[in-house]
């Protein structure tokens, strides 16, 4: 076994349950004993044990019911069952309960420690096949290819190249649109974790009360709408990479949660007492400037070195020098083709939106084209015309970024007559982003 196995042995032989303890421990295992059904099921009920060995025929409690409630509050964990007493309707009504196997008192260590390793695999199995379930049903994207060969993208992936087996932390900065995703995408499968699912969560994307349910997961009934237990992306990745998009946006009091995953890898679901274990590797992203973030009270220090251990910086489009041709014949389908004009004008326009913007842009151009020949009138009017505001500024700009993003957003949001979702479409970001930004910096709609 990779690690230790965690045991809970329910006996009331305590003799016999001393004895099997300090055989497993020996053994390098984990192993937690009682003589009582109930202190069994309360044990089971605040801790996640792999396995349970119980007898059949404890005082108080009948093997039946015992088993119906270890398997009803604790379906992850298996159980097998011991007695010196066995019977052919016992083992059958045990294995109908799900017990993964039934043994007779007497027995070999060995050959117990072995069932237990056997009953620990179909767990694995049964978690992996969770594990693919949720991911496909959370996240159908397909991963896309870094394009690009400009220096600042070859620097990038030499150090990708470099992180990804670590298994360590990385934080992704960048503007947003520049592909902190698909960088996510490209540690997780340099790493030693690329035979599971990249789970991902975008902290933008979500109302704040919902990012603690879809991290950390909630029992059924722990609050208004929780018809059915959940488990949390935390244990979905267990044994991946989970990749926290916009980690900016996740609210204060959920941070020393996170923190505690980050230290020692326990968590509770909402509604649970239980505290459950998981091995998972963070891979975070980030637009926001979070050493501002932490002095100004918004983001944990202590967090921000957790997931700071590596820092990748994205370049935006605008420093990508080549790059935007060999993109624009990557989007472009077969069934369609710029004409020189409007290539041009997309080469030299600086996209504040970065590759999203220009996706988006070129997607629209695809729609209006006719014949498929896209043309410079097909562009929208920022990009065609030569010398917007934006594009008027020189590069580097040694102003403040915050007003030169201000103004662009005022712009086109004039231009799209104050509706925000096109603006947020047409500047590459999310609505809830937008919004933000307005309310924060005193935009005029």
């Amino acid at each position: 076994m990779s690690k230790p196995i965690e045991l809970l042995f329910v006996d009331d032989d305590i003799d016999f349950i001393e004895g099997c303890s300090r055989w497993f421990e020996k053994k390098g295992h984990r192993v937690s004993q009682t003589t009582s059904g109930q202190d069994g099921i309360d044990q089971c009920s605040k801790h996640d044990f792999d396995a349970v060995i119980l007898d059949w025929n404890l005082p108080g409690l009948s093997g039946i019911e015992l088993v119906q409630r270890m398997r009803e509050s604790n379906p992850e964990t298996e159980v097998i069952v011991l007695t010196g007493e066995g019977t052919i309707n016992n083992a059958v009504e045990s294995m109908r309960l799900g017990v993964f196997d039934f043994q007779t008192k007497p027995f070999a260590m060995g050959d117990l420690e072995r069932r237990c390793i056997a009953a620990i695999e179909r767990r694995r199995l049964r978690k992996e096949n969770l594990q693919l379930r949720e991911v496909i049903t959370r996240n159908r994207k397909q991963a896309t290819a870094m394009i690009g060969t400009s220096e600042p993208m070859q620097r990038l992936g030499r150090l990708i190249d470099r992180v990804a087996p670590t298994d360590k932390a990385v934080l992704i900065q960048g503007e947003s649109g520049t592909g902190k995703e698909l960088v996510a995408q490209a540690i997780h499968a340099g790493s030693s974790r690329s035979e599971r699912p990249l789970v991902t969560l975008n902290c933008a994307a979500l109302p704040e009360n919902l990012v603690e349910s879809e991290l950390f997961g909630h029992e059924k009934g722990s609050f208004t709408g929780a018809t059915a237990m959940k488990p949390g992306l935390f244990e979905v990745a267990d044994g991946s990479t989970l990749f926290i998009d916009e980690i900016g946006e996740l609210p204060l009091a959920l941070q020393p949660k996170l923190l505690r995953v980050l230290e020692d890898g326990s968590l509770r679901r909402i509604g649970s007492h239980k505290e459950r274990r998981v091995d998972v590797r963070i891979v975070a992203a980030t637009n926001r400037d979070m050493k501002t973030e932490v002095a100004e009270g918004r983001f944990r220090e202590d967090l921000y070195y957790r997931i700071n251990v590596m820092a990748l910086d994205l370049p935006p489009l605008r420093e990508r020098n080549g790059d935007i041709e060999l993109l624009l014949n990557h989007i472009l389908d077969k069934d369609h083709e710029l004409d020189d004009d409007a290539r041009q004008a997309l080469v030299a326009y600086i996209w504040p939106g970065n590759i999203r913007q220009l996706i988006n842009t070129l997607v629209r151009a695809k729609i209006l084209a006719d014949d498929g020949h896209i043309t410079i009138s097909d562009l929208p009017e920022e990009v065609r015309t030569p010398m917007t505001p934006m594009a008027a500024i020189p590069i580097p700009f040694f102003g403040s970024l915050i007003t030169l993003e201000c103004q662009h957003i005022a712009e086109v949001l004039q231009r799209e007559n104050g509706n925000k979702s096109k603006a947020a479409k047409a500047l590459g970001i999310e609505r809830r982003k937008l919004y933000r930004m307005i309310e924060k910096h005193g935009i005029s709609c």
